[in-house]
């Protein structure tokens, strides 16, 4: 068997946590610090250059000890929670930043995508950065010509091709980067969290050039919090967890381990202070946002065939018979999926004085794949808004469990905000 195209072993990488950066100074600067410097020497004065550094750094292990290896021509998906190392693990394979132990070996040529504009000139023209971009990775000019109509095309940039990319939106940067990443025929392929700037369409169409790559015997490395992407274009998927590898196995086994890490999360759930002011007012305070599954566990991500546990916990001083409490279900952070108040149904939860925690049910089998955000409302029907804020907490929703049909349909997490079971019968 021939050699892993990458091997990491033992990686591990540590930053200094309150230390204080250098910054960046002239010649002139630098002059004027040496001689203040000697100045010191002869006056035994300590400068500012002397002081020791805080007592107050400590030490953060954004990796510890991950080791594995990928074969040629594998699609292989990084996954884990905001802070669990995905990016310092990209960032060390793109060799911007070195691992503060172990060792790493790539054979082959490496062309990243990490963040959008990665290795753009701003003042130079996307024509120019096609080719400076093909460069930086190795390639020559003749093989760049070769692909360069090919990469215009699917960037779809044609008629900004001369204007400075200075003056590209987000989607037409990421547009073109990832074109120009994919086309080049690097061996391998690190493609980070970046893809989320593009449109559903686009990112569609990434994902079909990301597992044409693959197919062609490159290697793919994809980072990504879409765990239905993830599972489309990976046969293999590795979670990180607090900087470690918690499992490294088949996309499917992975993605359930995802999924069934409990304890809180940041966007899982929401707890204002005595500190800060909580939103509401004299009538009620809203004191916590939470989203729970069906075994109880506070949690931003849920399987498409579970339920979604929505809970509100507050504190009513004043009672009112027209008190409401509810929620937004927002997509996209502008398109509301529904609305439901604790008050829609016939015999309605009555909402008496003191400290209460109050739940909603999303049933399972309702919502498409796709992060979802919870906007909390509460009013006095008819008359005043008391809360009505932006999303406060969200999660996410994947496909990887059920009975119904539409398992058999992956690309159905692209189309529609919801995806319901329907039951369909024949007329005569």
């Amino acid at each position: 068997m021939s050699k892993p195209i990458i091997e990491i072993e033992h990686v591990s990488k540590c930053y200094r946590i309150g230390a204080t950066r250098e910054p960046y100074l002239s010649l002139r600067d630098e002059l004027s610090k040496k001689a203040r410097r000697i100045s010191s020497a002869f006056s035994r004065i300590v400068s500012k250059d002397q002081i020791q550094p805080s007592s107050n750094e400590t030490d953060f292990w954004a990796l510890n000890d991950v080791s594995f290896s990928v074969q040629e021509g594998e699609a292989v998906g990084i996954i884990g929670r905001n802070g669990a190392g995905k990016s310092t693990l990209l960032k060390i394979l793109s060799q911007i930043t070195p691992p503060t132990k172990g060792q790493i070996t790539m054979r082959g040529r490496v062309a990243s995508l990490l963040e959008v504009g990665t290795g753009f000139h701003p003042e130079l023209t996307g024509r120019e950065n096609i080719f400076l971009n093909g460069a930086i990775l190795g390639m020559r000019r003749e093989e760049i010509r070769r692909k360069f109509d090919e990469i215009v095309a699917f960037a779809e940039v044609d008629q900004f091709l001369n204007t400075p990319v200075k003056r590209y939106s987000s989607g037409m940067y990421v547009r073109l980067a990832f074109a120009v990443a994919a086309h080049l025929e690097p061996e391998i392929l690190i493609i980070d969290e970046v893809l989320a700037v593009g449109d559903a369409e686009f990112q569609k169409k990434c994902l079909g050039k990301m597992g044409e790559v693959a197919r062609q015997g490159r290697t793919v490395l994809f980072v990504s919090h879409n765990m239905q992407a993830v599972k489309l274009l990976c046969s293999r998927a590795i979670l990180l967890d607090s900087g470690e590898s918690a499992c490294d196995s088949d996309t499917n086994d992975a993605i359930n381990r995802y999924l069934n890490v409990g304890g809180p999360s940041e966007n899982g759930e929401r707890i204002w202070n005595d500190e800060e002011p909580r939103p509401g007012d004299e009538h009620v305070r809203l004191h916590a946002a939470r989203l729970r599954n069906e075994q109880g566990d506070v949690t931003d991500l849920f399987d498409s065939g579970k339920p979604v546990i929505i809970e509100f916990e507050v504190k009513i001083a004043i009672p009112d018979r027209e008190l409401t409490i509810g929620f937004d279900l927002v997509k996209n952070d502008e398109v509301v999926v529904l609305r439901s108040f604790q008050n829609d149904v016939e015999g309605a939860v009555t909402l008496s004085a003191g400290h209460i925690v109050i739940q909603a049910v999303i049933p399972g089998e309702l919502l498409n794949a796709g992060y979802y955000g919870v906007a909390p409302r509460i009013s006095v029907f008819g008359k005043k808004w008391i809360v009505h804020t932006r999303p406060i907490i969200g999660f996410n929703v994947t496909f990887t469990h059920g009975k119904s049909s539409y398992m058999n349909f992956p690309d159905r997490w692209g189309n529609g905000l919801v995806a319901p079971v329907l039951h369909w019968r024949q007329c005569q």
